[in-house]
């Protein structure tokens, strides 16, 4: 019976040498997030069905509704910023080592020269993709236990790193001149990145990044049908945990997102497609919206949603941290903001100001507990 091993994503070699030992044993593992409630953490264990729990102190226990893996599966990752139960998506050894290869070329990584550092939750495929590109590669490897600025700096400065993959948040609390290259993904993007920054696009189905500036990885297809993005490739995950294969008959997984392709074949993405906000019969995507009002002087941070109108049908709504809550910005402001980049129709007719944006570990709003 091939095991499925639950165990504590904390950062550091211990983890690494755990998920090695699991997968040399041919079993897969289902990495648990330390900074999960009980409640929470029952409730993954429950949807998921472990068929090993390794707790805090090492300690092993064997869950009495616990499930097997199929041969050759590695890994089982919760996916991120949903509602309702956890789904556990499939990846199997081709799919993460398809992945790490793709990704080493985009990047041209050097196994003598170049070093990895993971500073990702190790819970979700982001932090472990950045695992499985350096024992792909051979190159170095340091896994943080949690991300902290001047320990990210100091292992590219002193301790060899050279490549690592962040988050908006935390790539504006470094110095990103210390690596020749840094990933940031998990949200949008700032729109001005440093040079030796790449934008990434993909998600937990996918194995990790699928395109790097809107260009795919090697291995990896994209098209869009009827404005949402679909992706083949090796990469991409044999199941859900409870059977379900959402990939159709030539292997197109369906993402939910909306974009479109440019003429040089890279990939525009535009946002999540129910997070489309439909005003007055014109269609606006949140994702452009926010990347204007991020300019403003007095915005510090910026999520756009759709509330009910019942003229409109929705009325766009900034909902903004202000850089100075004493003196926020006005709507009539942002309006003019806005207008000066968009569509009327795309600027926002109501304004609520908020201390601070609901966010996953990786930076992604909440759109829905806005």
């Amino acid at each position: 019976m091939q095991e499925l091993v639950a165990l504590p994503a904390r950062g550091g070699s211990t983890f690494v040498q755990a998920l090695m030992d699991a997968w040399d044993a041919g079993d897969a593992v289902l990495p648990v997030d330390p900074r999960l409630p009980s409640a929470a953490r029952d409730e993954l264990l429950a949807a998921l069905h472990p068929t090993v729990v390794v707790d805090d102190d090492g300690d092993r226990w064997r869950p009495a509704d616990g499930e097997p893996v199929e041969d050759g599966d590695a890994l089982v990752v919760a996916t991120s910023g949903s509602t309702g139960s956890p789904k556990g998506v499939v990846l199997t050894h081709e799919a993460v080592a398809a992945s790490a290869h793709a990704v080493n070329a985009a990047l041209a990584v050097d196994p003598a020269a170049d070093g990895w550092l993971g500073c990702l939750p190790l819970a979700h495929v982001a932090g472990l993709a950045v695992i499985a590109r350096a024992l792909a590669a051979g190159t170095r490897l340091e896994v943080l236990d949690a991300f902290d600025p001047a320990t990210v700096e100091a292992a590219a400065r002193d301790r060899g790193a050279t490549l690592s993959t962040v988050v908006p948040t935390a790539l504006a609390r470094i110095d990103a001149s210390l690596f020749r290259l840094l990933v940031v993904g998990g949200a949008a993007p700032p729109p001005d990145l440093p040079p030796n920054v790449v934008s990434s696009y993909g998600m937990t189905e996918t194995g990790s990044a699928v395109a790097f500036d809107g260009a795919a990885v090697p291995g990896a297809e994209l098209a869009v049908v009827d404005g949402e993005v679909l992706v083949r490739g090796p990469m991409l995950l044999r199941c859900y945990r409870d059977g379900t294969d959402p990939r159709d008959a030539q292997g197109w997984l369906r993402t939910g997102d909306g974009g479109e392709l440019g003429a040089d074949g890279r990939l525009v993405v535009h946002g999540r497609r129910g997070e489309m906000i439909i005003t007055g019969g014109e269609n606006v995507w949140p994702v452009a919206v926010e990347a204007v009002l991020a300019d403003h002087p007095a915005v510090a941070e910026v999520a756009v949603v759709g509330r009910p109108d019942p003229e409109w049908g929705q009325v766009v709504t900034a909902v903004v941290v202000p850089t100075d809550p004493g003196s926020p910005p006005t709507l009539a402001g942002l309006r003019d903001h806005a207008g000066e980049r968009l569509p009327r129709f795309a600027a926002p007719r109501a304004l609520e100001l908020v201390e601070a944006l609901p966010r996953t570990s990786l930076g992604k709003v909440r759109r829905h507990r806005l």
